[in-house]
């Protein structure tokens, strides 16, 4: 019994990670991308955008424009 409920906690942080990278990505999009169309997403697709997203925030940040 210890087994599955260590394995269910497990399931549901990695649950809760998807749903706050999913809901990340959406807000990043800004309407480029709908919650439904993120959720579509495979993980590396998902790390794809992330990892465009970071560097663009970077180079946001070194230019010294704001951020919207």
């Amino acid at each position: 019994m210890d087994e599955i409920l260590t394995e269910v906690d497990k399931m549901e942080r990695e649950q809760k990670a998807i749903k706050k990278e999913v809901f990340k990505l959406s807000w990043y999009m800004r309407g480029g991308m709908n919650l439904n169309e993120a959720y579509t997403l495979s993980v590396e697709e998902r790390q794809i955008i992330g990892d465009i997203v970071k560097e663009n925030l970077e180079v946001t940040k070194s230019s010294g424009l704001p951020f919207y």
